[in-house]
């Protein structure tokens, strides 16, 4: 540390020799100093001074972030063109109107007007082979010959090609990477502007009758009905305490255009427009028809589920539960629903009001409420048509043929008249049984020889 501090106090002692006070002063209570130092400038070195609008042009820079670098350094040409023509006058109004109304006419850009998504590989390639193409191509696809030759003719006289990037004008500036997105930058330019003009105008509130600026007013998108932000403010207050998030409409009758949740944010307090976001996102979930909402108590989780299927997991607990019944999943087997609940639960919304029926499927889900109707009709199906196998439990249908009956399931033998079960050996000896309990059943009414017709033909 010693021999720094030496080395230090020698070299401000020897620029103390070396310079005059003017240029060098040491300062007196530590170590250091200030030096102050005239350039030497070379002989032929001059300084102008910039003498506009008498002979110079003004020092300018283009930017833009969608017209291309070669775009601007053409544009940046004809304004030195335009201070040629009108040198010793004031120019900026006349390059300000030229930017402004002939700038698109001066580059040939028409309508349509098509976007070429920054960073895809066509426009990567093109811009590599032509640097004079634009991010932005105009122009109708079905020009014939002639007019693209006379356009071609136009464009070289304007806008002479570049044939390499040393060309492009210094003062051209690109303001955002040619690989970007030019289109979200482009709809948000345009939604700044309306809302612009919008503010700059004077409207009439259609609640109050006061007519005021467009700054204090709120527009509804899809109407285009315009109320003052007092009036709005206090209708939203009202509709959002009262849980009504659904009916933030215009307030123009038989409107049905909605507020933005944007417009509702900028209207309300905080405290509110959390209570407004939890109950649209609510109301949402209950109207859609793969949403059913966890049956344990203390969770109620909404779930959603999957096309086709009874089966919901919630992503809170855990828990896999039926869809229709509630209870645990249980797979393929029927529900534990008792069939007078299904059918109360369908007869009730059958014979529902359309507002009834929008209740019940916002309670129940949809979804849940279809697949109750459809199992209720078909449980009352099977109960009027079909008998259980004795055996497998399994439902059975007969169509025609005897009473002896072929579980399809199981293939068990059984008596569709008493359920009973037949032997497999001789199954028919159930029905010749006199003693059996559907030997009247089948038999009452009928005489001896038929009867011994009868089973002569089933022998068969």
């Amino acid at each position: 540390m010693s021999e720094d501090k030496e080395a230090q106090e020698d070299e401000l002692l020897a620029l103390a020799s070396i310079y005059d006070e003017e240029e060098f002063r040491q300062a007196e209570s530590a170590q250091g100093g200030e030096i102050q130092l005239c350039l030497e400038l070379p002989p032929d070195f001059k300084v102008v001074v910039k003498d506009y609008p008498s002979t110079s042009s003004p020092i300018f820079t283009l930017s833009s972030k969608w017209v291309t670098r070669a775009q601007m350094s053409s544009l940046c040409r004809r304004l030195d063109e335009l201070w040629e023509e009108n040198q010793g006058c004031v120019i900026l109004f006349t390059w300000i109107q030229f930017l402004k109304e002939e700038a698109l006419d001066f580059l040939c850009i028409q309508s349509p007007l098509e976007v070429i998504r920054g960073g895809s590989k066509a426009g990567c390639e093109r811009r590599k082979t032509d640097p004079a193409a634009t991010a932005l191509t105009s122009g109708s696809h079905s020009e014939n010959t002639e007019e693209k030759k006379s356009e071609n003719v136009k464009k070289e006289k304007s806008e002479p090609r570049l044939s390499s990037p040393s060309q492009l004008d210094p003062r051209a500036v690109l303001l955002m990477d040619p690989r970007a997105d030019l289109l979200p930058q482009l709809l948000d330019f345009d939604e700044a502007q309306r809302q612009r003009v919008f503010d700059s105008k004077v409207f009439c509130c259609g609640i109050c009758f006061v007519e005021k600026l467009g700054s204090s007013c709120l527009c509804f998108k899809e109407c285009q009905h315009v109320y003052c932000k007092a009036c709005m403010t206090e209708y939203f207050q009202i509709q959002i305490r009262d849980g009504n998030v659904q009916c933030l409409n215009c307030p123009e009758p038989k409107c049905t255009s909605l507020a933005t949740p944007l417009q509702v944010k900028q209207l309300v307090d905080e405290e509110l427009f959390a209570r407004y976001d939890r109950l649209l996102l609510q109301s949402s979930l209950d109207l859609m028809a793969d949403v059913v909402y966890c049956p344990r108590q203390s969770c109620g989780t909404a779930v959603m589920v999957e096309p086709d299927t009874t089966m919901g997991i919630c992503s809170a607990c855990q828990y896999a539960f039926c869809t229709l019944c509630k209870l645990g999943y249980h797979g393929l087997s029927n529900c534990k629903i008792p069939a007078d609940e299904l059918r109360n639960l369908r007869d009730e919304y059958l014979s529902a009001t359309s507002e009834g029926k929008k209740f019940m499927e916002q309670r129940f889900g949809k979804r849940v409420i279809q697949k109750a109707v459809e199992e209720s009709f078909s449980r009352d199906w099977l109960n009027e048509n079909c008998k259980c196998c004795p055996r497998c439990g399994t439902n059975i249908q007969k169509v025609d043929g005897c009473n002896k009956m072929t579980c399809t399931s199981c293939r068990q033998y059984f008596c569709w008249l008493c359920l009973g079960l037949l032997s497999r050996v001789n199954p028919y000896s159930h029905f010749n049984n006199p003693h059996s309990p559907c030997y009247n059943q089948l038999f009452q009414g009928v005489d001896l020889d038929e009867e011994d017709a009868f089973w002569s033909d089933e022998e068969d």
